[in-house]
């Protein structure tokens, strides 16, 4: 049997019990420039790796504010992840309004898990080709971190990664997991660093153009790094000096809106 005979469109199922439309989506993902997403006690930090299609062209957009106590990092189409982050804000203005408080990043999560549910069940329609690592701080939980796929999984970890080579970041991740608990802000998002840098090729370095940072937490609203305070910590990752001076080393800013 030949494979295409199955995969005409979403709803057809191979004999092998499988949808392949979903599971082309989730290749998308792998090949996706790699996003990585960590988390303490009191802050997520979310790290992407930004691709250009051209030594011409500008970088392509990895992170996207949500609202002020949430933000996502991509992998995979970032059409697709546009239209997703729509979807997220206007489902937080809905929270606001109509109960006068933030959107639960978990209430969310699952609900961008229904929306990629129902693409997988209905003739004509397609997976989005994007994963997504919500990064979000709830007044009565903390702060928490999920990640969401085509195949409409919603999972939440202390530290994920995705896109390509993410299986290289996620062997670092795990080795640290036990650290990531009580460090404060500036050493997770050292650690993010670190695990970024796993999936580069070899004969590239991470820079102020192709790294991006976003980070959340308590008393901090959504933030993404960039400037002078982002080339602090790429200069303390290339030193290699230890993750416990990070706060005094580095200049401190203001929270900017990335919109």
């Amino acid at each position: 049997m030949f494979r295409n005979q199955y995969d005409n469109d979403i709803s057809t199922w191979s004999p092998q019990g499988r949808l392949h439309q979903i599971e082309y989506a989730l290749e998308a993902v792998k090949q996706g420039s790699a996003s990585v997403g960590l988390r303490s006690n009191t802050h997520v930090v979310l790290l992407g790796l930004k691709r250009s299609s051209g030594e011409l062209a500008s970088h392509q957009q990895k992170l996207f504010r949500i609202d002020n106590h949430m933000g996502i990092a991509i992998a995979g189409l970032v059409s697709d992840a546009r239209v997703l982050s729509n979807f997220m804000r206007t489902e937080c203005m809905k929270s606001k309004m109509m109960y006068d408080r933030p959107m639960p990043g978990s209430r969310l999560t699952s609900l961008i898990g229904d929306k990629a549910q129902a693409n997988t069940q209905n003739y004509g329609r397609r997976p989005y080709g994007v994963g997504l690592l919500v990064g979000s701080y709830d007044e009565d939980t903390g702060p928490h971190l999920y990640e969401c796929l085509p195949n409409a999984n919603c999972l939440e970890y202390f530290a994920i990664s995705i896109g390509a080579k993410s299986q290289s970041a996620k062997t670092y991740l795990e080795k640290f997991a036990k650290d990531f608990g009580d460090i404060d802000v500036d050493a997770l998002i050292i650690h993010g660093l670190h695990a970024l840098r796993e999936t580069l090729q070899q004969d590239k370095e991470l820079n102020l153009k192709n790294c991006s940072i976003g980070v959340v937490g308590k008393d901090h609203d959504w933030e993404v790094i960039e400037g002078d305070r982002l080339k602090a910590y790429l200069d303390q990752l290339e030193s290699g000096s230890s993750t416990g001076a990070a706060a005094e080393e580095l200049p401190q800013g203001e929270a900017m809106d990335t919109e």
